[in-house]
């Protein structure tokens, strides 16, 4: 497959039958042989996208001194600020050319796992940073917690099948900036090869050329979406737990050619996380005799938790 299909997820939501197994029958195809698609019908509006780059642009322009007063130590960079270039991918050494911001989960209902969870780090110098945000994150999570029913569909489960594991489960929204680039990088780029963690990814502000994803023949293929659409990837998770027939696929943000250096890019992944206790155990329905049981049994906090070892966002 040498190109991202795109689907529309008001097939999914309308009452025609046919729409949605329409719907389901193409994204279900489409994880099995490239594990993207390119996403209309979601539920952000056009004001709150605006909203949202202008609240985004306006945080990273503050001065380095006031950003860094909101990088929090010891919680592995899981809300706030993360400065630039010290995130890497695993197995790499050099850290990505990028600076970003974690929103986390809103927990309203459940006070022991407002107890687990770290609280959202307020902006002060923005006051509708921190609003913007949180309706970004939860239009986000509504998304995402149809297009797992359309998989669970997929997957022969009953169609809420995942929604217990994602209500009030560890998802992060993260605004990227990507800086002008102002010397050539020593083998860095904005983000190197790397598969994502959680079940799956929605990624705002993949208009333009720079996200790439690897095909099975190992060709790299240019990931751009129409304004209206958001990019949806799955992430290791749920490959995991499908024993890899939807595919986690290796993906990048390269840099820029030179005469672009000076431009900044801004890039915003919603990564949907179920709550920690869910097991990742392979599906009975997803081994078979020529498909034997490939990952061990694994929690998804206790796999989150080595992941971000291999970050190096927390140390073991």
């Amino acid at each position: 497959m040498n190109a991202i299909p795109s689907v529309d997820l008001s097939d999914f939501l309308s009452d025609d039958k046919n729409r949605k197994q329409k719907f389901v029958n193409e994204i279900g195809k489409a994880y099995e042989e490239i594990g993207f698609v390119a996403l209309k019908g979601h539920f952000l509006s056009d004001d709150l996208i605006t909203s949202l780059y202008s609240e985004i642009k306006n945080f990273f322009e503050l001065p380095e001194n006031v950003k860094s007063d909101y990088e929090i130590e010891g919680i592995g960079g899981q809300r706030g600020y993360t400065s630039f270039g010290k995130e890497h991918a695993k197995g790499k050494k050099e850290g990505d050319l990028k600076e970003f911001w974690h929103f986390g989960q809103y927990v309203s209902d459940d006070a022991e796992l407002s107890e687990v969870y770290p609280d959202n780090v307020m902006v002060s110098e923005l006051p509708k940073f921190n609003e913007v945000g949180k309706i970004t994150y939860q239009m986000l999570e509504k998304t995402a917690k149809y297009v797992l029913r359309a998989l669970a569909i997929h997957l022969d489960l009953e169609e809420t099948y995942f929604d217990n594991y994602i209500r009030n489960g560890n998802s992060i929204l993260r605004p990227i900036h990507y800086p002008p680039i102002k010397t050539a990088p020593k083998n860095a780029e904005r983000a190197a090869a790397h598969g994502d963690i959680n079940l799956i990814t929605l990624l705002m502000g993949a208009q333009g050329k720079g996200l790439q994803v690897q095909n099975h023949d190992g060709d790299w293929v240019d990931a751009i979406a129409q304004p209206d659409e958001l990019m949806i990837n799955v992430g290791d998770m749920l490959a995991r737990h499908t024993n890899n027939r939807l595919k986690s696929t290796i993906h990048r943000v390269v840099n820029p050619p030179k005469e672009l250096w000076g431009n900044s890019r801004y890039s915003i992944p919603f990564f949907m996380h179920p709550i920690s206790e869910m097991k990742l155990d392979v599906l009975d329905s997803c081994i078979d005799e020529n498909n034997p049981k490939g990952f061990d049994d694994i929690t998804a906090g206790a796999f989150l938790h080595e992941r971000l070892i291999d970050l190096g966002l927390i140390k073991k």
